[in-house]
């Protein structure tokens, strides 16, 4: 690796101090970066328009293409919804359509990267399958559907779960100070400021005493708050730092910048983990007001379920560097007795047809029988997941839901609203947090409950990186139901009145619903 020089060190340190100085410099970046797309975009755009109006075999040979890709769409066992969007786009602009299908469509993921990873997966679990420790049998639907993709469920260890970033925070730097071997830090967003510096103290501190720091930022997550080349200089910082910048961000109009790391990984010594939807930033821990007051979640895993997290941290970080024995960051199997609770941790990646994430609320939500409450920040929903939230309400299911009232999205935030009305109709109450922005992604039910980054929106689902804890019989689940009923003191429970649109509103969301995949 091509090593940085002083001046470049001393910049980057510059760039990510307190003081947000480096806004200017960071946000030139980000735009040099949009501006060459956005310029890409308009030039095939209207190359194609200018071809189709002055050759009218070009635009013929691209509507018979648009009429195969339109046969090809209803073949595919895919949802109606995501179909009908694509079909609508591709019989109305066909050139156009057709171009921006074989670019976005069928949430086409990093084919090579994808290939490393499942190799990558593959040897990580066969040197693993004799230190890690399961509960034998699934315990209800979603366990069977977990353990048919490969995910495990523990029940020897415990899950806290933290009502807030602040909270969670304090027992991240707690976990750390301890470690002795090894650090795994895997976030979204890693920005510049006081939570950021915090934790790079204590990473110094560890790397200088000999534990082993590994490290995975998300490059678009973190393009406005972090400078280019940041991996290299964490890793110029100490010999015992490696860090990876995953998906690195190329001004080129291209689908592979559809999928990014959206996980939340800590892990310390393998012996504690945590997730949820807290970020590395200072807006998460109450240090920066970002669209009024920030609400989030997060648990942290003990016992041997934090062995799953390795696994999932190392699947992605040996398919972009050269690998790491698993087996050195694996804890032996404790010989603690099972209890009756079952924990288990799970990741999705895009591209593997198998919609984890998306199918784990799916059960969630069929298998409520008395309450279902969910908060998340976008709710952007398909006609399944519209369905079986309304079925459930209808079924006598006490359904609540939490979004922002302030957006930090106003187009998915619009996309969110157009729901209201369909799902207060059968019966479903919609609440709206008042003090500002949730960004907690909870699921909870009689049935169990679901903590990590998954978001309700097309994304999450079939996009990008993501992870998360299933729990079931576990104080966990009474946890979570509290601080979302405490949620819904604090926010404003939506009316008709309230989500009326007129008849040109209803267009605008019509319009929008075509190109809510590309959102």
């Amino acid at each position: 690796m091509k090593k940085l020089s002083e001046r470049q060190k001393k910049w980057i340190e510059k760039t990510v101090s307190a003081d947000r100085s480096y806004k200017k410099i960071v946000y030139t970046r980000f735009f040099i970066c949009a501006l060459m797309v956005f310029l890409q975009f308009c030039a095939y755009v209207f190359g194609f328009f200018w071809l189709g109006a002055n050759w009218w075999f070009v635009n013929l040979t691209f509507t018979l293409i648009g009429l195969l890709f339109v046969f090809y769409l209803f073949s595919r066992m895919e949802r109606p919804s995501s179909k009908l969007s694509w079909i609508l786009l591709i019989v109305v602009f066909p050139i156009l359509g057709v171009t921006l299908y074989l670019t976005f469509g069928e949430g086409r993921p990093m084919k090579r990267l994808l290939k490393k990873i499942k190799k990558a997966k593959v040897k990580n679990r066969e040197e693993s399958k004799d230190l890690i420790q399961v509960k034998t049998g699934a315990t209800d639907g979603c366990g069977y559907f977990l353990e048919a993709c490969g995910f495990h469920a523990y029940a020897d260890g415990d899950v806290v779960y933290y009502p807030t970033g602040k909270e969670a925070f304090a027992e991240m730097l707690a976990e750390l100070d301890k470690a002795e071997k090894y650090i795994l830090v895997e976030y979204f967003i890693i920005a510049g400021g006081k939570m950021w510096e915090q934790v790079l103290s204590v990473l110094l501190k560890k790397a200088v005493q000999g534990v082993k720091i590994y490290v995975i930022y998300d490059d678009f997550g973190s393009l406005l708050v972090l400078p280019p080349k940041y991996d290299k200089y964490l890793e110029s910082l100490h010999e015992n730092i490696r860090c990876v910048c995953f998906n690195r961000v190329v001004p080129v109009f291209s689908a592979r910048m559809n999928n990014r790391d959206h996980r939340k990984i800590l892990v310390v010594d393998g012996k504690v983990a945590f997730t949820g939807g807290i970020n590395i930033a200072d807006e998460y821990i109450d240090e920066k007001v970002r669209f009024g007051h920030w609400k989030d979640s997060a648990v942290k895993v003990t016992g041997s379920a934090v062995n799953a997290f390795v696994l999932a941290f190392f699947d992605l970080y040996n398919a972009v560097k050269p690998a790491e024995e698993i087996t050195q960051f694996l804890l032996p199997p404790k010989k603690e007795p099972f209890g009756e609770g079952v924990i288990v941790p799970y990741d999705d990646i895009p591209g593997d047809k198998l919609q984890v994430a998306e199918t784990v609320y799916l059960h969630l939500i069929e298998s409520a029988k008395t309450y279902l409450y969910i908060t998340t920040p976008y709710l952007v929903l398909d006609d399944v997941m519209r369905s079986a939230l309304c079925l459930a309400a209808l079924r006598g299911v006490d359904v609540r839901i939490v979004t922002p009232a302030v957006p930090d999205k106003k187009i998915v935030y619009r996309l969110t609203r157009a729901n209201y009305e369909i799902l207060m109709r059968a019966g479903i109450k919609v609440y709206e947090y008042t003090p500002g922005f949730i960004h907690a992604k909870n699921v909870v039910c009689d049935a169990g409950a679901v903590v990590g980054t998954v978001n309700f929106d097309y994304r999450s689902f079939h996009l990008h990186f993501e992870n998360a804890v299933y729990v079931t019989k576990t104080k966990t689940v009474e946890a979570v139901k509290k601080d979302v009923e405490e949620v819904f003191d604090v926010s404003k429970l939506c009316e008709e009145k309230d989500v009326k649109r007129g008849f040109w509103g209803k267009l605008l969301d019509a319009n929008l619903r075509v190109f809510e995949t590309l959102m």
